[in-house]
């Protein structure tokens, strides 16, 4: 039988989006369990996976240059040339810290309560204009391969480990790739939202009878 959505609240409510796309991925109670279990074995290698994560956006300028702005939620200096900035720099610790403390809450949330749902679509957010700091606003493609990144970090972490048998690593794959697309959504509604905020209507007037190569308009 065909399961109704009711299409203004998830746009609308976190919550009822939230279970959308649970239902829609089957991410279940199990699949919470399973990050549980993660994020036991990956406490103390999430320092060392931070670290990688932010390596792989400072090889690249045209990421690299984001970490030049001053962030949402850091008071501290900014080391505005690039040749000095390195994982050290103080914008940079107080990024991996905030990354930590991310990799630590997904993994280690036992109930996905309305408070936890906030938590992931501010994560988002912030890395937008929506939150109210024009300070940062990254491009979603930077977001979106990121993530991409993240789960490779974690699924090797994971393959790799030769204590855990086959049938905990499909699990904790399958409950991986199900958070990353749920966590995807999370921050790409809010890029949405900012695209619909910022649109701006054509004004130009019509011009008619004009030839464009070949075609007519």
């Amino acid at each position: 039988m065909t399961q109704h959505v009711n299409s203004k609240l998830v746009e609308t409510n976190l919550r009822h989006r939230f279970e959308y796309l649970a239902k829609f991925v089957n991410f279940t109670t199990d699949d919470i369990a399973i990050l549980n279990v993660l994020g036991k074995m990956a406490s103390g290698l999430v320092p060392i996976i931070v670290d990688k994560i932010f390596q792989r956006l400072l090889d690249f300028d045209i990421t690299k240059r984001y970490f030049l702005m001053r962030h949402f939620g850091y008071a501290g200096p900014v080391t505005v040339n690039e040749s000095e900035l390195t994982l050290e720099s103080e914008q940079m610790c107080f990024r991996r810290t905030s990354l930590a403390k991310y990799l630590k809450r997904i993994l280690r949330q036992k109930v996905w309560n309305d408070a936890f749902l906030e938590y992931l679509s501010y994560v988002g957010k912030i890395h937008t204009s929506m939150a109210g700091s024009h300070s940062i606003d990254v491009d979603f493609i930077h977001i979106n391969i990121l993530f991409g990144y993240i789960e490779h970090i974690l699924l090797d972490i994971v393959l790799s480990n030769e204590q855990i048998d086959d049938k905990t690593k499909k699990s904790a794959i399958l409950a991986l790739n199900k958070f990353f697309w749920i966590q995807n959504d999370f921050f790409s509604m809010h890029y949405i939202k900012q695209t619909n905020t910022n649109e701006v209507k054509c004004c130009l007037p019509r011009m008619t009878n004009t030839r464009i190569g070949c075609l007519q308009i």
